[in-house]
């Protein structure tokens, strides 16, 4: 009887080369990129929050207002960018209008001066302009008494509701798209399996808007504002970020969803005012803010529930450019693999 031979043993060294790919070790290596940029971005934009530059309006008689301008303007490190204000229904209406983050009326007769605020559009914001400008009048002998004219809701303790709100609707933009690759592949076959995953991800934008608008609004009550305005945002948020999601896995592969966590999750929340507002951000933070999802959704989703959906042009056009470009690339990536199927075919003998 013939004894079969036994295959010869494999060394660990040789398990591992097989258990671990190049490719499985290339994905690992940039999980651990995107796990230290997370640290990096959120620490970097949140250990420190320092104003610079806050809009600030002063209110009072021609010389008394230039003295006061002057004196904010020499407050270490520039928190404030103050300018002078014609009244203080002139300054109440710049700071509805997002123009202003704050101001002072000066009591030319007395000793006791006006602060007008808007928690509505942060509380960390509105709580260091009380800080400042108490110390500085105290300073000069006065005192400030604080009025807050845009009020957070009571439901929305810290202010932080609009920034939650977005996150949940940006979380549901990427994950969706996600899926899709996950289940279909990276990229669309062709241009009608592109149009068929760009109106999904429209779909599940349009229900998951009018969810989060009426769970932030009659459900919990957390947020004032239009449910309907609210739920036309949430909506292209979602489909903003699934549509950039889908068009960044059409150039980059699987790889893409990492790319949008890169944009959406490590570079766009820490920079979105959530936490901190704006003018409280480092400058990298602060200047990068405005263009990603989170950012422009969080200004205008603010705007739309405490300040009577002013100011919110600009945001709603950052936010259509990425729909818009997000959808043409992911287009034309499935033209593109249907003319290429095609000329391969062609090229095939018969």
């Amino acid at each position: 009887m013939t004894r079969t031979a036994e295959a010869p043993r494999r060394s660990f060294l040789d398990e591992v080369k097989d258990a671990v790919t190049p490719r499985a070790t290339l994905l690992v290596i940039g999980v651990i990129a995107l796990q230290l940029l997370f640290i990096a971005s959120y620490v970097g934009a949140l250990h420190h929050p320092k104003p610079k530059d806050v809009p600030f309006g002063v209110v009072a008689p021609e010389a008394a207002a230039d003295q006061a301008v002057t004196r904010l303007k020499q407050l270490p490190g520039e928190p404030l960018d103050p300018r002078t204000v014609a009244d203080e229904a002139t300054a109440r209406r710049q700071i509805m209008n997002r123009d202003i983050d704050g101001a002072l009326v000066v009591d030319p007769s007395g000793t006791t001066d006006t602060l007008l605020v808007a928690s509505g559009g942060g509380k960390v914001l509105a709580t260091t302009l009380i800080t400042l400008t108490t110390a500085m009048e105290k300073a000069e002998g006065r005192t400030v008494r604080t009025v807050d004219v845009v009020p957070a809701a009571a439901q929305d303790a810290s202010g932080l509701t609009p920034f939650y709100l977005v996150v949940g609707w940006c979380v549901g933009g990427y994950l969706c798209a996600s899926a899709l690759a996950v289940s279909a592949g990276a990229r669309p076959a062709n241009t009608r399996r592109a149009t068929i995953r760009l109106a999904a991800m429209a779909l599940v934008a349009i229900v998951g808007g009018l969810g989060g608008a009426i769970i932030v609004g009659p459900v919990l009550e957390a947020l004032p504002g239009s449910v309907a305005a609210l739920w036309g945002l949430g909506a292209l948020i979602t489909f903003a970020v699934g549509a950039a999601t889908l068009a960044l896995q059409c150039v980059f592969g699987i790889i893409g969803i990492g790319v949008a966590v890169l944009l959406v999750v490590i570079l766009g929340n820490p920079s979105a005012g959530g936490a901190l507002p704006p003018p409280m951000l480092p400058p990298f933070w602060k200047a990068i803010g405005p263009a990603l999802p989170p950012g422009a959704g969080t200004w205008a989703a603010r705007s739309i529930a405490y300040f009577k959906g002013n100011d919110v042009t600009v945001s709603l056009l950052t936010l259509s450019a990425w729909a818009a470009l997000g959808s043409a690339i992911t287009l034309l990536a499935g033209s593109l693999r249907r003319k290429k199927g095609r000329l391969t075919l062609g090229a095939q003998p018969l």
